[in-house]
């Protein structure tokens, strides 16, 4: 089971509702057992700020995942998977330039970030061809269309 906790670090209105990013989440969850995750909704200014502190660039990002080290998880108590903060603004412009649902970006990088969380990764083009896959069976399962599928 995996419990997720949505934080907005800007105003709700106009990006997805927390049960959406809760389901998407939900449905990248391989695992047994118990495991939570926090999902942080962030401006510009604080993706910049993240962006350069922990990757050295200079720009936001759209995704940034975080996982917890392994002290970080109390015997009995569930894994800490970590964090991963999407840029709301840096979604919104990828989701308009890609004619995409913003929804299903939404869903696309927090079921990316999951699949990081968890151990894996896009180094190589095996590595890469292997998660893409993943992450489309996970957003075909969700509603959602392929999202390496180019939209004119």
């Amino acid at each position: 089971m995996l419990e997720v906790q949505v934080q907005y670090a800007l105003p709700r209105a106009g990006w997805p509702a927390a049960r959406t990013l809760h389901r998407a989440a939900q449905a990248a969850w391989r695992r047994e057992g118990r495991a939570q995750v926090l999902l942080r909704v962030v401006d510009a200014e604080e993706g910049r700020h993240l962006n350069a502190t922990f990757r050295g660039r200079t720009a936001a990002t759209n995704v940034l995942s975080f996982p917890a080290p392994p002290e970080a998880t109390v015997a009995g108590d569930p894994l800490l998977l970590g964090d991963i903060v999407l840029c709301a603004p840096v979604l919104a412009a990828e989701a308009r330039e890609q004619h995409k649902p913003l929804a299903a970006h939404f869903a696309h990088m927090i079921v990316h970030g999951m699949l990081h969380l968890q151990g894996l990764d896009h180094q190589t083009e095996f590595e890469a061809e292997g998660m893409e896959t993943i992450e489309r069976e996970i957003l075909a399962g969700l509603g959602y269309p392929d999202p390496y599928e180019e939209i004119p």
